[in-house]
């Protein structure tokens, strides 16, 4: 669906005019409505009679109240519809397309009294070096008794060109289970084999004793590199467990050949000395296992209910020839601030963050060629703006600063929040929280909140506190096997020391709900039908936005800084700095 037709223009103030006018018309007229009503007067003089009777009204619960009546989603979904449009493009980093969805947010963050926060105005500029498998000059093949078996690319496996891809490589293979090395709880899939000069392969998941925090970190492609680079591991074959799979392999492979990209600064690159990365159809999998005295169904039959694993050597090996071509681009965060109304506090930041960037233009699936990433992550961002557009109208309400980072290069990897975290444009320990908001999915009834990072630190209970008072459940991360706590850009604010979270609409595993989700995950993401032609619940959007509006004051209010948990692994992040 069209907002309007400016968004298909040059990204110029002037192409943007019309939409800014909806946008401010309607602005005008929420501001009208709430002083016709004046429903923020009227929650203040009730707070000051409750405390004046003698009740405690906690600083959450104010919070949450003030905003309840704040979001109708209808906002929301009106900035998702300009973000997601055609004329975006899919957003992909770097492109004419994101570039004119920043534009708009810039000009909304301009209107809504944020100021420029970033490195060249509202923009902090991140250079990426972009990498594109050649297929037809590319090849895999299982070397078995001196005999060549050649694997199709695409329907039995992929390169991964996140890594930097050596142009030739032969090895053997061994297969190292989870391929975990979790010093915390004296675990290692490592320890005994000989790795040298090794390919490894390796089931995705985790032991089930593993807390799921703990495992997800270990699993990030950093964390793993450094003990299989220390085995003398040089090149990782992933095979994906099927009963954590979000989506089909045909829609796995379908974009095989899309680029990729990395930092180009090099200080970041955390894989170096990998020369090779691919993932296996779990379909064609025993091809790996055939010879080894084990197969592939008993490995997912083990994995599936997250079991130990066996670990042995494969009895073939891999061949390799790629053909990368190189190139480079230059994208953009863009970062504002709301500043705090504390004369100490407010040098200090609430970071809220989302990631604006998507997969853009792709092999199309039912003709449609636009993968406009509604949900991934326009929601967010749209949440964002949002959020802004409902503090001007109380420019006091909170005494922190709150900083509004909108990031691209998510899709590439957590990319441009990594630079962010790494190069932050306000000095990296007056962060004092990140708030990150990737795809909540608002399908049903907001009765249940799910919180990634929940036990971690001290944010956990201020979002249930948040959370209840509205009449919402609050839950863990229930699907551990997801790796959902390192897959979206609270894990670069965590890994630099910073208390972090991230929250979706929840709901009961074994539930219609769970199933409907399912099915949103199957047909809808990462695909061109994640549109704005698909039903969302606005209600349950709008409660959304209020509790993290409520979180955010409530962080931003509070005399203390958030502290992780004494017992959180990621607390030493913070001690190390």
């Amino acid at each position: 669906m069209r907002f309007c037709s400016a968004i298909g223009r040059p990204p110029a103030a002037a192409a943007l005019s019309g939409c800014l006018a909806a946008s401010r018309l309607r602005d005008i007229f929420l501001g009208a409505f709430r002083g016709v009503n004046g429903r923020h007067d009227v929650i203040m003089k009730r707070s000051l009679v409750l405390l004046t009777l003698g009740f405690s009204v906690t600083l959450a619960a104010f919070a949450q109240q003030a905003a309840k009546s704040d979001f109708d989603g209808k906002t929301w979904w009106d900035y998702v519809k300009v973000l997601a449009d055609d004329n975006m493009e899919g957003r992909e980093t770097g492109s004419a397309g994101l570039k004119r969805a920043e534009a708009y947010v810039v000009e909304q963050l301009k209107a809504d009294g944020v100021e420029p926060a970033g490195s060249d105005g509202y923009y902090q500029p991140v250079k990426f070096e972009v990498r594109q498998i050649v297929e037809k000059d590319s090849s895999i093949a299982l070397i078995r008794d001196g005999k060549s078996e050649p694997l199709a690319l695409g329907e039995d496996a992929f390169f991964n060109t996140r890594v930097n891809l050596a142009p030739e490589i032969e090895a053997p293979l061994v297969f190292v289970g989870y391929g975990l090395t979790i010093p915390e709880k004296n675990y290692d899939d490592l320890a005994g084999l000989d790795l040298k000069g090794k390919v490894v392969v390796i089931f995705g998941g985790s032991p089930a004793e593993m807390p799921g925090a703990l495992a997800s970190h270990y699993q990030s492609a950093g964390e793993r590199w450094k003990s299989l680079r220390k085995a003398g591991v040089v090149g990782v074959i992933t095979l994906p467990n099927p009963a954590s799979m979000d989506i089909p392999w045909s829609r796995m492979s379908l974009n095989r050949a899309h680029p990729s990209m990395e930092l180009a600064d090099a200080s970041l690159n955390e894989t170096e000395g990998e020369k090779l990365s691919m993932i296996v159809n779990p379909a064609s999998a025993e091809k790996l296992f055939a010879g080894s005295g084990h197969t592939f169904a008993e490995i997912a039959e083990l994995g599936k209910d997250r079991k130990p694993l066996p670990r042995f050597p494969l009895s073939v090996s891999i061949k390799a020839v790629t053909k990368v071509e190189k190139t480079e681009v230059e994208s953009a965060n863009v970062i504002g601030k709301l500043p705090g109304s504390d004369p100490a506090l407010k040098n200090e930041y609430v970071v809220l963050s989302a990631h604006i960037d998507h997969l853009g233009i792709g092999e199309p699936i039912n003709g449609d060629k636009i993968y406009n990433g509604a949900m991934d992550n326009g929601s967010g961002s749209a949440l964002l703006l949002d959020v802004a557009r409902s503090l001007k109208a109380d420019p006091a309400s909170h005494k922190r600063s709150i900083l509004f980072v909108f990031v691209c290069g998510e899709e590439k990897g957590l990319l441009g929040s990594k630079y962010f975290a790494a190069h932050s444009t306000v000095p990296a320990k007056s962060i004092v929280a990140d708030i990150n908001t990737d795809m909540f999915l608002p399908l049903i009834p907001l009765k249940m909140l799910t919180v990634y990072g929940l036990q971690e630190s001290d944010l956990g209970d201020i979002v249930r506190e948040v959370a209840e008072a509205q009449g919402v459940k609050v839950q863990p991360d229930p699907e551990p096997l997801r790796n959902s706590f390192i897959r979206s850009d609270q894990y670069s604010f965590i890994r630099h020391g910073i208390p972090a979270l991230a929250m979706k609409v929840g709901y009961e595993q074994g539930s219609p709900d769970a199933k409907l989700y399912k099915d949103w995950l199957t047909q809808r993401y990462h695909a061109p039908s994640d549109d704005t032609n698909q039903p969302v619940d606005l209600q349950s959007a709008g409660a959304f936005e209020a509790i993290v509006r409520g979180l955010t004051i409530a962080v931003a209010n509070r005399t203390e800084r958030p502290q992780w948990k004494s017992d959180s692994f990621f607390r030493r992040f913070s001690q190390a700095d």
